[in-house]
């Protein structure tokens, strides 16, 4: 097969595995990302989340990460539910973590893609995938990948699906065709800016982690911090605000994962529940789910830290 062939091919059996999009980036320094980390570090802008200043020197190149790599195959995978258990709640949890923990998933899914593209090919290739589990800058790579464009609140949006998706990566040793960056389209848009409650997008693209509900309510091992606490408004496990406002999210389609739609279980669940919340209870709502992140006493003194909030 030729290039123009495998490039093609790699991106329908993509499609016809499960995501929702695919494109294709070449493997290269990434200088400019690499100057915005170093300053977003040198802000404290990453609070707890050490590991940030770790390998930067592989996130920004990716023959470091993985010797060899010339192309990366990058795939998006929809996660917005057809129904959200917590819309008329006081108490919610962010919908990427709704299903099954993508991380399996999605990764199951981008090795059953990298066998594909081996035996098509028909000789030794190397290839390694990612979901949200090495120093990758993933949002760049889709970008860079022609997928979409960062938006003010620091995530990828995409014309077609907003920004309810996972991103996966495929690194492979051979050359692809590449497609293109897309534009900026949010345009003079600040209702992610204007709506987060806490303040944390301090500017275009840049997000100051100390001040986001999502860092706080999952990376954040201790209590939440004292000047978030009283603006959470209700979300107890990630955080959709700035996603919700999005006007490329008021198009947003419903996934087609199984994997990802909720528990029954999680539309009977009370607000009473929750400030009842035992850990027999934590392990039957979120087993196999990402809220696991969260252990059963951050999850609790979570809700505490929203008890006060009056919807």
């Amino acid at each position: 097969m030729d290039i123009h062939s495998v490039t093609q091919f790699i991106k329908a059996k993509a499609i016809a595995l499960g995501f929702d999009a695919c494109g294709i980036a070449r493997a290269e320094q990434l200088t400019e990302e690499q100057n915005h980390l170093h300053a977003w570090l040198e802000r404290g802008y990453h609070a707890g989340m050490q590991w940030m200043q770790s390998h930067i020197d592989k996130r920004a190149n990716p023959q470091l990460l993985v010797e060899g790599t010339r192309s990366i195959v990058v795939v998006l995978k929809n996660y917005f539910p057809s129904a959200y258990p917590f819309a008329n709640k006081k108490y919610k949890i962010a919908r990427y973590a709704l299903g099954v923990d993508y991380h399996r998933v999605v990764k199951k899914q981008l090795l059953t893609l990298l066998g594909e593209i081996q035996q098509a090919i028909g000789h030794p290739i190397q290839g390694r995938c990612f979901v949200d589990s090495a120093p990758v800058l993933e949002r760049t790579w889709a970008h860079r990948a022609g997928l979409g464009w960062i938006g003010k609140n620091s995530l990828l949006l995409n014309r077609k699906l907003g920004s309810y998706f996972f991103i996966g990566e495929i690194f492979l040793n051979i050359d692809l065709e590449y497609d293109k960056p897309v534009n900026n389209l949010c345009g003079t848009c600040t209702y992610c800016i204007d709506a987060c409650p806490t303040g944390a997008i301090v500017a275009p693209m840049v997000v100051d982690a100390n001040r986001c509900i999502s860092y706080q309510t999952i990376e954040n091992k201790g209590e939440i911090d004292e000047p978030v606490r009283g603006k959470m408004q209700g979300w107890i496990f990630g955080c959709d605000i700035c996603q919700e406002v999005c006007p490329w999210n008021f198009r947003a389609k419903p996934h087609r994962e199984s994997a990802f739609d909720p528990k029954p279980i999680m539309f009977e669940i009370t607000d009473d529940d929750f400030e009842n919340l035992t850990e027999e209870t934590y392990s039957v709502l979120f087993s196999r789910s990402a809220v696991k992140r969260a252990k059963y006493p951050k999850l609790v003194d979570n809700i505490k830290a929203n008890q006060n909030y009056d919807t």
